[in-house]
């Protein structure tokens, strides 16, 4: 591959050079996080949670190429995001649990949760990230306090949000592979009680991937996306305020990128099949993705004095398709194949025809200043979609599903002395969910599908400031997913419906975890360093067998699943201009039941023990894309010039370990190793607006194996390559 090794060699340069320039300057405190995993502002060192942030000027270098919403996981311990469909439908984990169903009725175990409003489908969990205050993440179960129960955890993205203090922000920038980005953002003071903010974000990058079977060049792999968010703010009085937030997002490009057996075989290893820049897709259309979204929110707070009600009302809806060649090429005749044997075509288009969702939310809690706090609430969820499955050899299949939650929650915390505090929380949650169906070749299903889960959740904390910089806590804490409904299968099935076999079911699955850590900001408040262990257990644990040589999507519950890890976050400011932030994980999941079973992969080297009918015992395996480590480290120099401008650079990288993609462990269809480093050096003008810089992402150009189609052949999916590129930016306030 020839890429720009001339410009990546002075880019190292120069970051070696800036940072042989680090003294041995005065150093400075590291800033006070403030964090709400507990629905109220508090300093995150004092939060009995394992809470993770990443700041704003962190996440402009993640995404300053183009990156999706999944390219923050890699930047948090025991947080992981993978998708098979490219930029849309992004599947999280944090601390090993999440779910590998790729269709877009899949219930996912981690909440994600965009300025106080829960995305539960996977395709409004996909909007592109700009303009944040931060981003922070709650692991472990969160059954209490947010959204949607959840067995896993919660990521919280916060826009920045208007106030009466003027701010600007505009950035720009250009890339390889045409990768181009503009974000732009005004807000302040419209009246004495008024207040707006508007930003908006365009993202491009070229079709770069030839399609040798049709000879057209450039033929996939670009897209095109927007988004813009309006809000305002008003505050009629001190006690009032009310939030409007209209946002809406586009995207037009490309779906995830099948390579026919790349993969092994024998082993995990990619293959000379895979040509980074070269597919040979005989079938669709070149992997055509859109979708548009549209979406709204108002916040209302009233504070009464001895208490603050709070009222968060949201609505989404969205529609669009994706549309593969999944099989990921074309076999042409044995000596002349191409990428090898491929023992059938497989083309198809999924989307959804739309998609609603409600959320509103009713929260009180108290002003007290003593040493008793408590909140209250209530919460009320509603969607439904109509998602269409197409395998053009039938026609295709509209799958209908609804799902209502209502939920009342309440958490109290007590101050038990000077140094203890004791926190407890309970939330009762009710979920139902129905499905009908119709077209392609089955028999309609007009009696819905129905199913529906009850529980009560609870979690128990104390929190113990042995000084003033150290603090330690314990935590026990259950969470809930209510039961679950898959469709897919319907769209491969001719005539009547089967539980099992043409859909399935799957029960509700619980969890109770235990963690315990320290806290502490040392050396004068220049290091802050939080670590803690975890175990969990979870009850009917909601597996997706997905794949194998029957090519299935079939909901499995196991008896039980359990984990146990470690986790350090830690944040250094060495100097007044040098700075360090890292982190790792280290997670051990494992399936517990002797009797479960699934189908295997068509072509590849099973490793779990069968059952001679092509089907692979489960049990003591690991979770599915569960990292048994993982760690990150960002580094950041500032070298002030006499003139009072000042040069800067700053790096980033991540490092994963052993991730089986499926429920069986095979040779090929795992990664171990994946790595990835960003670079960013620049120089900031004296006026200390304006910015300008030059960047790489995947600087060591890393070909990273991320998934793979195991019904057919050796397919895989893998990351993006390496873009080298330049930005200006400005911020005026």
């Amino acid at each position: 591959m020839v890429r720009s090794n001339i410009l990546m060699n002075r880019l190292l340069l120069t970051a070696a050079a800036v940072a042989t320039l680090a003294g041995a300057a005065r150093a400075q405190q590291i800033e006070e996080v403030i964090v709400t995993a507990e629905r109220h502002a508090e300093n995150q060192q004092d939060v009995p949670v394992s809470v993770a942030t990443l700041p704003a000027d962190q996440l402009d270098a993640i995404f300053e190429s183009g990156q999706d919403i999944k390219a923050i996981a890699d930047h948090v311990p025991d947080v992981y995001a993978e998708s098979s469909n490219g930029r849309i439908a992004p599947r999280f984990y944090i601390r090993g649990l999440g779910n590998t169903d790729f269709d877009l009725a899949a219930s996912q175990p981690v909440s994600i949760i965009e300025d106080d409003v829960v995305e539960e489908n996977t395709v409004l969990k996909s909007g592109p990230i700009y303009d944040q205050q931060d981003v922070e993440v709650s692991r472990g179960p969160q059954g209490t306090l947010f959204g949607r129960n959840t067995t896993a955890g919660v990521i919280k993205f916060t826009s920045v949000r208007p106030s009466q203090t003027f701010d600007s922000r505009f950035s720009a920038s250009y890339g390889e592979l045409g990768s181009a980005t503009v974000d732009l953002a005004t807000g302040g003071p419209l009246s004495d009680t008024l207040s707006g903010r508007i930003s908006g974000e365009w993202v491009h990058r070229d079709n770069y991937i030839d399609n040798v079977f049709t000879g057209q060049n450039d033929a996939l792999g670009g897209y095109d996306e927007e988004a813009l968010r309006l809000q305002l703010l008003w505050q009629p009085t001190d006690r009032l305020s009310v939030l409007f937030n209209a946002h809406g997002w586009s995207l037009d490009g490309t779906a995830a990128i099948f390579r026919a057996n790349i993969i092994g075989p024998g082993n995990n290893h990619l293959n000379s099949n895979y040509v980074w820049n070269k597919v040979w897709f005989d079938q669709g259309a070149n992997n055509p993705q859109k979708y548009d979204t549209l979406g709204g929110s108002a916040e209302i707070a009233y504070d009464f004095g001895p208490v603050k009600l709070t009222s968060i009302t949201g609505y989404e809806t969205t529609h669009g398709f994706s549309r593969g060649d999944i099989d990921g090429g074309y076999w042409i005749s044995p000596t002349n194949n191409g990428p090898g044997f491929i023992p059938f075509d497989s083309d198809t288009q999924d989307g959804l025809d739309y998609l609603h969702q409600l959320t509103q939310e009713i929260h009180l809690a108290s002003n007290a200043t003593g040493p008793w706090f408590w909140q209250v609430g209530a919460f009320f969820f509603q969607t439904d979609y109509e998602d269409q499955t197409n395998p053009f050899f039938i026609p295709p299949t509209f799958v209908r599903q609804t799902n209502t939650s209502v939920a009342l929650f309440g958490q109290s915390s007590y101050q038990l002395t000077d140094d203890l505090k004791v926190t407890g929380g309970v939330r009762w949650t009710s979920d139902v969910k129905g499905m009908t169906a119709h077209g392609g070749a089955i028999t309609p299903i007009t009696t819905p599908v129905r199913l529906s889960g009850d529980n009560v959740s609870w979690d128990v904390s104390l929190d113990y400031a042995m000084s003033e910089t150290v603090n330690l806590y314990a935590r026990a804490a259950t969470g809930f997913r209510a039961p679950s409904i898959q469709g897919r299968n319907l769209a491969f099935t001719f005539g009547t419906p089967v539980l099992g076999t043409d859909y399935s079911t799957a029960r509700s699955e619980t969890i109770t975890s235990y963690e315990g850590g320290i806290k502490t900001e040392l050396f004068d408040h220049t290091l802050r360093f939080n670590a803690d262990g975890f175990t969990y257990y979870m009850r009917h644990p909601q597996f997706s067998a997905i794949g194998g040589a029957s090519n299935s999507v079939i909901l499995k519950n196991a008896r039980a699943g359990l984990a146990y890890g470690l986790e350090i976050d830690a944040e250094w400011a060495a100097t007044e201009n040098l700075s360090f932030t890292g982190g790792v994980s280290w997670t051990h999941t494992e399936i517990r039941d002797p009797n479960l079973k699934t189908a295997v992969c068509a072509q590849c080297t099973v490793l779990s023990p069968t059952d001679g009918m092509g089907n692979a015992y489960l049990n003591g395996n690991p979770f599915p894309q569960a990292p048994d480590y993982m760690l990150s480290l960002t580094a950041s120099y500032t070298y002030p010039l006499a003139n009072g401008g000042a040069l800067f650079a700053y790096t980033d990288w991540w490092l994963q370990g052993y991730t089986n993609f499926f429920l069986y462990k095979s040779a090929e269809f795992h990664s171990n190793g994946n790595y990835e480093g960003g670079l960013r050096v620049g120089y900031r003008f004296p006026d200390k607006v304006f910015e300008i810089a030059a960047y790489a992402r995947n600087i060591t150009d890393r070909a990273n194996l991320q998934g793979g189609i195991d019904f057919n052949n050796n397919t895989g999916f893998v990351s993006d390559p390496r873009v080298i590129g330049i930005e200006i930016s400005a911020h005026v306030k």
